[in-house]
């Protein structure tokens, strides 16, 4: 009986701009109708295991709830990280709920924005880890490489542990090309792949033994910690007391009871364009093509169009990225170069890295269509039977339009239903109130009008979320 431990942090930069750090890569549909994030957790049915634990940042809590919710991940804990500390801290967070829960089961630890397109392989790898980690092992996945890859970590394996998998001699940063050429001709180096079959007190003991300040904070936070909602925050100031690590610098590389099992599963990170120009199904001219695009005489092109027609004429091997507020033009091959281009861009204090135009909330979404000096135009969506909070603005007046669904409408002490094609009007300063009673979305459209048009100046009254 595992007990899934799915990582959903991230900063959103690789996949710029389609990934930003208000929405990382891993509550994208990248691949199909689903994120990555809900594929993970689809990974998981018809697995013996218990309900998974979630770990993601604070910041990312109700897009995380509403993908769980879509999955229909029933049971799940969602354990949100004030800040992210890295791989070791999180999976000791996921560790000591494990015990205190009683779930007896190995770890078994997925990043939640990879690709696994054979399941049946992976899941007898999975086997093969399970029985390892019986054994008192802490086992890795080294996925067995199909060229020589320097943007990803390797394992070299050592001797056999029976028929389940290796010994593990040591882990290896990111080679050069020579290097990666070198491993794949030897034949006993695998990609790191960043998942994880461990037994809980097993991992807990090691990490106490080489990083025993990183466990008794991470002790100290558990032990304080507070639910919230339908979320689960362990005590901030003791978790950021943790030194930051990953899993493979604090413990897989210092422990004599690391093991590796190989995974040939068609395993990808989604790290990059062009790896997710790999992973996606492409025309006789080798085009991996998303949205509304048209082609001509190109070839080898990653195209993704988000709100626009995109057309492509006479080009080769390029990454094209069409947003509603950015476009990428780039060499697909030097897609790992994307976090460089980034980096310049928020030295300059660009918005597009970090923020998207749709934003997620507790009760729905809104996307932001027109901004101007003092007026700004929200498309807003709210889920059948939520609220937003009571509050008031002190600089804006809205008028709301409904498109779709019916809108209550609380007006400081008066209470009234408005209808498709029907309106009403919030002037500056009067306490308003928004809820769907209805069974279906709710879509309105929502005029803000103002001297000043910035989120902060909400007032909330009464929120059944419990945000300030």
């Amino acid at each position: 009986m595992f007990t899934p431990v799915i990582l959903a942090g991230g900063d959103g930069v690789r996949l710029w701009p389609l990934s930003r750090r208000q929405r990382p890569k891993q509550f994208l549909s990248l691949l199909d109708e689903r994120s990555l994030l809900g594929q993970t957790l689809a990974r998981l049915e018809g697995l013996e295991a218990t309900p998974p634990i979630v770990i993601c940042h604070e910041a990312h809590r109700f897009l995380a709830a509403e993908q769980l919710r879509r999955a229909g991940a029933v049971g799940a804990t969602l354990l949100l990280e004030p800040e992210g500390r890295g791989t070791a801290p999180a999976i000791a967070l996921a560790a000591l709920l494990a015990e205190a829960e009683g779930r007896d089961g190995p770890l078994l630890v997925l990043p939640s924005d990879h690709h696994l397109p054979d399941e049946a392989a992976f899941r007898s790898a999975l086997g093969a880890a399970a029985r390892l980690a019986g054994q008192g092992r802490l086992v890795t996945f080294g996925v067995v490489p199909i060229r020589a890859e320097t943007g990803y970590g390797y394992i070299r394996a050592g001797e056999p542990l029976g028929e389940a998998g290796f010994s593990v001699v040591r882990f290896v940063e990111k080679p050069d090309a020579a290097t990666a050429e070198a491993f794949l001709v030897a034949g006993d180096h695998y990609w790191n792949s960043g998942i994880f079959v461990l037994p809980a007190g097993g991992y807990l003991a090691a990490l106490g033994a080489f990083e025993p300040a990183m466990l008794d904070a991470c002790r100290r936070a558990m032990a304080g910690a507070a639910t919230d909602l339908d979320f689960l925050r362990p005590a901030p100031d003791a978790f950021l007391a943790s030194p930051a690590g990953s899993i493979d610098v604090a413990v897989m590389e210092r422990t004599e009871a690391a093991a590796m099992v190989p995974l040939a599963a068609g395993w990808s990170d989604i790290g990059s364009w062009q790896a997710l120009w790999e992973a996606l199904p492409r025309d006789a001219d080798d085009n991996a093509l998303r949205g509304d695009v048209v082609c001509a005489a190109s070839h080898g092109l990653m195209v993704h169009a988000e709100s626009r027609l995109v057309a492509a004429l006479g080009v080769e091997d390029l990454v094209i990225v069409e947003t509603d507020d950015a476009v990428l033009v780039a060499d697909r091959t030097r897609a790992q170069a994307l976090r460089g281009l980034v980096a310049r861009l928020e030295e300059q204090g660009r918005d597009e890295t970090r923020r998207t135009t749709t934003v997620f909330r507790p009760w729905g979404h809104y996307q932001s269509l027109d901004v101007g000096p003092r007026h700004q135009v929200k498309h807003i969506t709210v889920r059948p039977g939520a609220r937003l909070s009571r509050q008031l603005h002190h600089h804006r007046a809205e008028h709301w339009v409904v498109v779709s669904g019916t809108a209550r409408v609380t007006l400081d002490d008066e209470t009234y239903l408005i209808g498709e094609n029907e309106s009403t009007f919030i002037p500056v300063g009067r306490v308003h109130c928004l809820e769907n009673p209805g069974s279906v979305s709710l879509e309105l459209i929502e005029v803000q009008s103002g001297s000043y048009l910035g989120e902060d100046d909400i007032v909330r009254l009464d929120d059944r979320y419990g945000r300030e």
